[in-house]
């Protein structure tokens, strides 16, 4: 098989390629798109070898040609560059690590390309979930999701068919600052933030873990993906990250997916469904685990899911403005411009101020997102 990545230099995409190559005679990377760790993706280049690879400015892009130039490699950049990437006439599937909502297009572009989508943006179904289901069913195209709780969800739905589902019931280890109050996170630090107790992931997503955003996102993102309302999407805390996430059938059967919290899993269930391979790696030991916890969400304390349910449940154009208010506010928290509880005034103030749309298209999601960088450039002064 022969797949493009978006955001190969990323925690997904260098998992990704990890996969690759414990599996080189069956996948053959045949284009790659970074953001600037030029240096990074020279060294992926050279050992993966596309024939195209995209970086975000052009200046860099000049750097990395005269980088690769004893190589048979063409360099692009922008946005033009990554739509070139996801759209590479060879690849068969588009692996999108990308973070962010520059997902979008080039996601809506792999699709229109007739690319299956292994799905690691989550942005792109929280504010388009709308334009792009309907969009990859009318392309005959698969999406198969990579994130950990949705592969877990999607893994538990094989063999069920029709089966009526009741409940799905997405997993959260609760973040760093499980259990704390209100209170005593007024004073949280970036590096207290960043310290996940389970997983290894990007910079963003971690401060979302610990806001609980990101499991707001992934809320929505379940919305779309298995066509269920937010009703019948129930989210618990198991501090261990053994169960990844379960689904209720209306018999009460609950079926879930379990394993070692290690994203190398869902991203080699996406690029060889439905088959499954040997992954080198720690196996669960239930007797050295001893037991298996649950609990409810704070969602007072952690406003992010609460939010993002009420986003979800108005629709329209407010997820955009929640996951766009929220990438500026956490991309400011990690310059240690704004403290950790701000984050939440930020995305609440954008909500409150913003018009909705009711059915917005994919032009007017990015315009909703320019009206957020500048409301809050010009209401936040720091």
């Amino acid at each position: 098989m022969k797949i493009a990545i978006l955001g190969s230099t990323g925690s997904i995409g260098t998992q990704t390629l990890e996969v690759v190559r414990a599996y080189r005679e069956d996948i053959e990377v045949v284009a790659l798109a970074a953001g600037n760790n030029i240096e990074l993706l020279e060294t992926q280049v050279r050992e993966f070898q596309p024939k195209l690879v995209a970086v975000a400015s052009e200046e860099r892009a000049a750097e990395l040609r005269v980088m690769l130039s004893d190589m048979d490699v063409t360099v692009a950049s922008g946005m033009e560059g990554l739509i070139a990437v996801a759209t590479k006439e060879d690849a068969q599937m588009v692996v999108t690590a990308i973070v962010g909502m520059i997902g979008i297009q080039p996601t809506v572009a792999a699709i229109k390309a007739g690319k299956d989508i292994a799905l690691a943006n989550k942005e792109t179904l929280v504010t388009a979930g709308h334009r792009i289901m309907p969009l990859a069913k009318e392309y005959g195209v698969a999406i198969l999701p990579v994130d950990s709780e949705h592969s877990a969800i999607f893994q538990s739905l094989q063999g069920e068919g029709q089966n009526k589902i009741s409940r799905i019931l997405l997993t959260a280890s609760g973040g760093p600052f499980r259990g704390k109050t209100r209170e005593e996170l007024t004073h949280v630090t970036v590096a207290d933030a960043l310290k996940h107790p389970n997983w290894s992931m990007g910079q963003k997503i971690t401060i979302d873990s610990a806001t609980l955003v990101n499991k707001g996102l992934e809320v929505m993102e379940a919305k779309w993906l298995f066509g269920v309302e937010y009703d019948n999407v129930e989210v618990v805390v198991q501090p261990q990250s053994v169960i990844h996430s379960m689904v209720e059938y209306e018999d009460g059967g609950v079926i879930a997916q379990l394993g070692t919290p290690d994203m190398k899993l869902p991203i080699q269930y996406a690029l060889f469904y439905p088959n499954r391979h040997y992954l080198k790696g720690e196996r669960l030991d239930f007797a050295k685990l001893g037991s298996i916890t649950f609990e409810k969400p704070d969602m007072d304390t952690f406003e992010g899911l609460k939010l993002a349910y009420e986003v979800g449940r108005a629709g329209g154009s407010l997820p955009t403005v929640f996951n766009a208010a929220n990438e500026y506010a956490v991309a400011r928290f990690l310059k240690g411009e704004i403290s950790f509880l701000e984050i939440y005034e930020m995305i609440k103030s954008c909500l409150a101020a913003h018009t909705k749309l009711e059915n917005p298209t994919v032009e007017e999601i990015l315009e909703t997102q320019k009206w957020v960088d500048e409301y809050i450039l010009s209401h936040y002064h720091v």
